[in-house]
C-alpha cells in the first residue's frame, strides 16, 4: 500500500512532541544501555590519529572549501588517514564514569547512539571488506561479509557509483535504544541530528589530509540493514558517506 509522504512525516512530528511523550527508562530507573554494541570478533587497534599526514587547515578555510567529491584518486588510503577520520567522525575523547562519553561531535546528552560501520575498499593493511569501529578503544573489527561485499553495499546504496570508486565507505547506524533510554520516542528526533553532526566532522576533517567526500542518504535499507547484521528496529542504517583522496 502505497504511503502519504506528507501525511507520515507530519504524524512523526506531532508524535514526538513532548506533550504526548511517556516517561523515559531513564526516569523509570531502568539501566542504561552499554557505551556501544559488542563486536562480532576481535578488535585490532589503530594506528594514533596524529599519526595521519596532517597539513594546518584554518578552520575558516575548511568550512569554505568543503564540497561533496565524487571522483577519488585510484591510490589506498592510508590507515593513519582512515584512524584519523575515524576519531573526527565518532572519536572518544572521555568516558565519565562509565555512564556516558565525550566524543569529538555533539550528541543529545551524549548519548552517542551512532555505530560506524566501514566498508573497506583500498586502506593500507586492511582487507577489503566490512568492519565495525570500536570508539572506546579506537580499533576495528572485521565482521562477517558475502565474496562481494563491495558491489552489494553499491546495490543497497542504490549503485551510486561513488561507493566503488571510493577508497572506503563510512556506514552509520543508530542504536535507538542508547538514545531513547533518556529521551523516549523524541530520541528519533535526535538521532538524525546526530548523523548530520558526525558526517559535518568527516567533512571538514578530511580537508587537512586531501580527501573528499561525499555523503549518502538515498539507500535501501533493508539491504543495507542485513549486509551489517542490524535487525532494523533497534539497529538500522541511518547514514552513509564515500571518501577517497583527491585526484
Amino acid at each position: 500500500m502505497q504511503r502519504t509522504m506528507s501525511r507520515t512525516g507530519r504524524t512523526f512530528l506531532e508524535e514526538t512532541k513532548f506533550v504526548y511523550l511517556a516517561p523515559s527508562d531513564q526516569v523509570l530507573g531502568r539501566p542504561q544501555p552499554p557505551l556501544e554494541r559488542p563486536h562480532a570478533g576481535p578488535v585490532t587497534s589503530l594506528p594514533p590519529p596524529e599519526d595521519a599526514d596532517l597539513r594546518p587547515v584554518d578552520l575558516v578555510e575548511a568550512i569554505a572549501r568543503r564540497r561533496s567529491v565524487r571522483t577519488y584518486a585510484p591510490e589506498p588510503l592510508p590507515l593513519a588517514t582512515l584512524s584519523y577520520l575515524l576519531w573526527c567522525s565518532q572519536g572518544v575523547t572521555s568516558v565519565y564514569r562509565d555512564a556516558w562519553t565525550f566524543r569529538t561531535v555533539p550528541s543529545a546528552g551524549a548519548r552517542h547512539a551512532l555505530e560506524t560501520y566501514l566498508l573497506i575498499n583500498q586502506v593500507e593493511g586492511l582487507a577489503p571488506g566490512l568492519y565495525h569501529y570500536a570508539a572506546l578503544s579506537h580499533g576495528l573489527s572485521e565482521i562477517e561479509a558475502p565474496e562481494d561485499a563491495a558491489e552489494a553495499v553499491e546495490e543497497a546504496l542504490i549503485s551510486q557509483p561513488m561507493v566503488g570508486n571510493a577508497a572506503v565507505v563510512f556506514l552509520w547506524a543508530a542504536d535507538i535504544s542508547r538514545m531513547t533510554w533518556r529521551y523516549g520516542e523524541r530520541g528519533y528526533r535526535y538521532i538524525f541530528m546526530d548523523a548530520g553532526h558526525a558526517c559535518q566532522n568527516l567533512y571538514l576533517g578530511a580537508e587537512a589530509v586531501g580527501c573528499g567526500v561525499c555523503a549518502m542518504a538515498a539507500f535501501d535499507d533493508d539491504a543495507l540493514n542485513a549486509l551489517l547484521g542490524l535487525d532494523g528496529e533497534r539497529l538500522f542504517a541511518i547514514y552513509a558517506a564515500a571518501v577517497g583522496q583527491k585526484g
